[in-house]
Order: structure tokens, then sequence, then C-alpha cells
């Protein structure tokens, strides 16, 4: 684990192929989804900006508590579900970074520290909203953990947070499939 001043950011894309390349080293079966990502990692067109609606990098936390029992997660405001901290990178090329900042921004933690190599992968579309129209997100999903206090602060980005049993997320119909997907790495890795 690494606090956010040590992550060497992408200085180039190739740092990113080279880490998707060791992520489907390690899921073979999701080859498909880390396909995609490397198709748009190499793309001409900027993948790190929301601007680029085609489809765009997202960074986000895995947030557990410091015994790595528990989740936070966020009743999300816009997409109205609970889900992990995260959001877009916004020009930055380091996507642990991103992943990192969206969760102090919208947990109000401090003392977190980052796991530097890709946790999950996800692909997935976003509605239509106001002036915004329907893309996708291509997810690089980081296992965050709190190391200090665990009292959170909600951000003008949530309905609610809250700590959730990672077990126990398997079990509840209303758990979002990647969110089940990330629980059952988990807890294989534990």
């Amino acid at each position: 684990m690494v606090h956010c001043s040590m992550i060497v950011p992408y200085a180039d894309r190739a740092s990113l192929v080279a880490d998707l390349e060791r992520y489907a080293q390690a899921w073979p079966s999701e080859a498909e989804v880390v396909a995609q990502f490397l198709a748009l990692a190499v793309d001409p067109a900027d993948p790190f900006v929301r601007d680029r609606l085609e489809g765009h990098f997202t960074g986000s936390s895995w947030l557990v508590n410091a015994a790595g029992t528990h989740l936070l997660m966020t009743h999300h405001r816009k997409l109205d579900r609970w889900l992990q901290l995260g959001g877009h990178a916004d020009g930055d090329r380091d996507l642990a970074a991103v992943a990192l900042k969206e969760a102090e921004e919208e947990s109000g933690l401090v003392d977190l520290v980052v796991e530097p190599e890709i946790f999950d992968l996800d692909r997935h579309w976003i509605p239509e909203r106001k002036d915004v129209p329907g893309h996708w997100h291509y997810d690089a999903r980081y296992v965050v953990r709190a190391t200090g206090s665990e009292v959170f602060a909600i951000s003008d980005e949530s309905h609610a947070l809250a700590w959730r049993e990672i077990s126990a997320l398997q079990d509840d119909p209303a758990t979002e499939p990647s969110i089940v997907r990330m629980s059952r790495k988990w807890l294989a890795r534990r």
C-alpha cells in the first residue's frame, strides 16, 4: 500500500497498458472487459477526460475499514443506487490517485492508503442526465484502506454513506452485480 504522494502517475499510457496486462494475467476470465479497457487506453482521443462521450476512464475505491471486514458505500445522489465511491479522472492519468482522491472527497476520511494495483475493472453505461448524453464509464477500481478514524462525512454527491459488512453483500439481492463480484474477490484474497 502507498500513500497518495508516493503514487507515480501514468506519464504515458504505456504504464496503464502494463497494469491492464497484469490484471488480465491475474483474471483471465475477464479477458473481454480487459480488451475493452486496452482499446480505450490506446485510443488517440484522450480517454481521461469526461468530454469524451464515447467513453472515458473513471477511478473507484473499494474502501475498506482497517479490519477489512466492511466496505464504505455511497447511496449515489445522481444514480440513486448503493455503490462504491469514485468518480471521473478529469485529465488525471493515475487512476489509483483518482480512486484515492474520490474516496477522500466523498467520505471525509483522512489517513487513507491505496494499493497501486488494479483490484477490479467494470465497464458500465451511465444514462442520459440533463444535458449530458448517455455514455460508457470504464471504471478501474482500487483497494483503499482506512487506517485512522472511520467516522465519515456525507458529501453533496451522496444521499447517505454506510459501512456494510462485506460478507453479507453477496446475499443481499439489492447489491449491484459488480459489488458482488468485488466482494467475492475480496473474501477470496483474505
